[in-house]
């Protein structure tokens, strides 16, 4: 199944694993080590991960790293920042429309005195 940067971010253990390790890379025993779920789980959301490019595994001796990669988060911020257009157009059109509203309705005030 081709997995894409949404999915990987719609859990909340994977961005919480996201967040870990953009700071610094770490070992799979110390993500696992910061969660109250099992081993196995951990490696699920890892390989999730993995598959969309958020994370990248190296090996060092013995142990495996995980290292982030968060340029595919681009993807995301692209996204978002169309909704962030359009919502500001539409909010910067009702505050037109406010602020007018405001203006007509003191005009009649001080017509009526």
């Amino acid at each position: 199944m081709r997995r894409d940067v949404f999915q990987a971010i719609a859990d909340p253990t994977r961005r919480e694993i996201i967040n870990m390790i953009a700071h610094k890379s770490l070992s799979l025993n110390s993500v696992a080590e910061n969660f109250d779920v099992s081993r196995p789980a951990i490696s699920k959301h890892i390989k999730i991960l993995t598959e969309c490019g958020l994370i990248i595994i190296k090996q060092q001796g013995r142990e495996r790293y995980c290292e982030a990669n968060l340029n595919t988060l681009g993807e995301v911020s692209d996204w978002v920042s169309q909704f962030k257009i359009f919502w500001t157009n539409k909010l910067d059109a009702l505050e037109l429309f406010l602020v007018k509203d405001n203006s007509s309705k003191n005009k009649r005030k001080q017509s009526k005195k």
